[in-house]
């Protein structure tokens, strides 16, 4: 058991043409099932052509009806990537993946709030995520593959660095991953913390979770209260941005303390309160879990 992907996920690659969609769909095959999962590209101008022998179609509802895909990854640049999610919420696949970095935020508003107006069933992951992966099953993003043990700790994060810092760690002290999800950096994307960890809650094969979040937003607030109400797994949590001035902007978009708001230590105090064990640590992630199970 896995959340959101597993080894019989059909993909499309959105962006399939362009330098990073064609290096990451290679290394994302040669990972585990990718041979099998990699089922179609898209480029509305290259139809009928293929990629390393995978075939290329003009849209996404296209790719879908030829090929049974459920899922798309996003690598399209910046000024069409909106477009790209909107084609493939539209194509009505059950998760959307978007790792594109530096959308306009307006171009998002407008497609959530569209997705939400439309109540559409499709799962937005990102944007400026790296992807999810499910160990030894399938990895769909820019995350290293090798650093990924099957396990069962659920780890889900902002970050896409510490992401891949918890995983190593987990690995290394023999715990390994259900899955690892990115949700990405920006102040408007699909799905939250909160949303991560119901699917973590309810997954029979995930025993406990890693929580980082960033400065910023309300998003891991509203996760740690949810937690103390609902949870029934430890949860050990970090925030990245301890030492970050307010109004300065530190690295993700969404990563901006504003109005005293967003601070790191708030985002830690309140988790603490609602139970989840906390390091101000990045080094201790992997101990701390340990600890907590």
């Amino acid at each position: 058991m896995s959340i959101l992907i597993n080894k019989d996920s059909k993909v499309i690659t959105q962006g399939i043409t362009g330098k990073t969609g064609q290096f990451h769909t290679r290394t994302s095959r040669e990972y585990a099932n990718g041979r099998a999962a990699y089922v179609a590209g898209v480029n509305p101008k290259k139809a009928g052509e293929d990629f390393e022998g995978i075939p290329i179609f003009g849209s996404v509802q296209d790719a879908k009806a030829r090929t049974g895909a459920n899922v798309s990854v996003i690598y399209v640049p910046p000024a069409g990537a909106a477009a790209a999610i909107w084609e493939a919420v539209e194509a009505d696949l059950d998760l959307v993946i978007c790792i594109t970095e530096g959308i306009p935020v307006r171009d998002m508003i407008v497609v959530r709030d569209r997705m939400r107006r439309e109540n559409r069933k499709t799962l937005l992951l990102g944007p400026n995520c790296p992807g999810v992966i499910t160990p030894e099953e399938l990895k769909i993003g820019i995350m290293p593959g090798h650093i990924h043990k099957k396990g069962r700790i659920g780890v889900v994060s902002r970050s896409g660095t510490l992401t891949y810092e918890a995983v190593g760690q987990l690995t290394a002290l023999g715990l390994g991953q259900s899955s690892a999800v990115g949700i990405g950096g920006d102040p408007v994307n699909g799905l939250k913390h909160i949303d991560v960890l119901k699917m973590f809650n309810e997954d029979p094969e995930t025993d406990a979770v890693v929580m980082i979040g960033e400065i910023g937003g309300s998003d891991e607030e509203t996760a740690a209260y949810w937690v103390k109400e609902n949870m029934t797994k430890p949860v050990v949590g970090f925030i990245a941005g301890v030492t970050a001035p307010e109004g300065k902007r530190m690295g993700h978009a969404g990563a901006i303390i504003s109005g005293g708001k967003g601070t790191a230590q708030e985002k830690l105090e309140i988790m603490d309160a609602c139970g989840i064990k906390v390091t101000k640590d990045p080094s201790e992630m992997g101990r701390l879990l340990k600890s907590a199970l």
